[in-house]
Parts: structure tokens; sequence; C-alpha cells
């Protein structure tokens, strides 16, 4: 009786601070559209050498930290880590929760690499600082991207295209794909260039775009809309 009445007399939470803080599908997918809407920004043909090199690492500043954000309402909306099996040892770390941590640290290498971008000037930081992270940022999301697919298959099937889920995977997988990419191209010669600058902007870009669609076609607004 005393438990129910604390309960009943506690303070409703401020409507502010669940439209703040509370960690939903949509505020992820607005993340990731900002986010990739950014990056494709500062890669788009012509447009990111009309705006030079450093306001186009400004867009992939602000668009990694939404990136950010929206990867750690996906991990925490991910669920358990671990699932009960019935065959050693037991456990089984979910594809889901592996999907949304890679890709949580991948936003995180991400932000290191745009940050470092701001203010490398010498051929070793902007190799170590600047590719390195972006390099592993990229590996993180590809892995990411196959582990959104596996976790797809265990509940529905491999092959889905009547369903905007399956879509938003598969898109998903293509912008990761793209994102690799981009890191190749974007590999620091000795020189201090890199190796192919088109192919650098030309992944950053289709890869923005991809996750851009991914993230909209399950936007619970453009779900509802749809049907």
């Amino acid at each position: 009786m005393t438990s129910v009445t604390a309960q009943s007399s506690a303070a409703p939470t401020p409507r502010w601070k669940v439209l703040l803080l509370a960690p939903t599908l949509t505020k992820q997918c607005w993340g990731f559209m900002i986010g990739s809407a950014l990056f494709s920004l500062g890669s788009a043909p012509w447009l990111g050498e009309w705006m030079g090199a450093s306001n186009a690492n400004i867009c992939y500043f602000i668009g990694a930290w939404f990136f950010t954000y929206a990867g750690m309402i996906q991990l925490i909306n991910s669920g358990a880590v671990s699932v009960a099996v019935d065959y050693a040892p037991g456990r089984m770390v979910r594809a889901e929760w592996l999907a949304a941590s890679t890709q949580s640290f991948g936003t995180i290498l991400f932000n290191v690499s745009t940050t470092a971008a701001l203010a490398a000037h010498t051929v070793a930081s902007e190799k170590h600082l600047v590719w390195s992270p972006d390099a592993g940022g990229s590996v993180a999301f590809l892995i990411s991207g196959v582990m959104v697919l596996v976790a797809y298959s265990h509940t529905a099937k491999a092959w889905d295209p009547g369903k905007i889920g399956w879509w938003s995977g598969v898109i998903n997988f293509l912008g990761c794909v793209a994102f690799g990419v981009a890191a190749v191209g974007s590999y620091i010669a000795p020189n201090g260039n890199t190796i192919d600058n088109t192919l650098a902007n030309a992944g950053t870009f289709i890869g923005g775009l991809c996750f851009l669609v991914a993230s909209l076609v399950v936007l619970p607004q453009w779900t509802r809309s749809t049907r």
C-alpha cells in the first residue's frame, strides 16, 4: 500500500523531457537522415568543390555528431546483449545488438576523424588521425550492415522484397559498402594527397543518400502516410 501511494504521488515526467530524452525510432531516423544529408552535401558533385574543403569538413563534422546521436538511440533500443539458446555455451550474442553496437562504435570513430580533419595540417596527422579512424568507422559500418541483414533473417525471410524493413536493411548495407569504397579512395598517399578523390567523394555521396533513404522508409510518420 505504501508503494502504491508513493507511485501515485510521484510527479509525472515533464513532456519536454519525454520529447528530448526518450530514445524513439523517430529520433533515430531523423538523426541518421540529417547526418546523411550533411555527408552527401559535403561530397556532392560540383557543390562540394564550390563550397571548398573547409566547409565540406564542417558538414562532415556536424553530420558525424548526428550519426552518433542516432547510433546511441539505436543501441539503447536494440535490447538485450545476448539470448539463451539450447546449445553450448548456452547464450548467444544477438545480431541486432551486435549491429547496433558496431555501428555506434563506427560513428564515434567518424567523430574522431571529422574533428581531426578540421585541424590536420600534416601528412602524418591526416593519415593517422583522419584516415585511420575514418577507415575503422567504415569497417564498423560494413560489419553492422551485414549484422542488420542477419538479424532480419532471424525474424523473417532473408529474401523479402515485399517488406519495407528488408529494403531498409539492404539499402543500409549498400550505403555501408559505399562508405567503405570512399575510405579506400581517401587513403593518404606519401605526398599528402588522396589516391582517388573522385572515388572518395562519390562513395561518401552515394553512401549518405543510401543511409538517408534507409532511415526515411522506416520513419514512423513516413510509413503511416504511405499506408
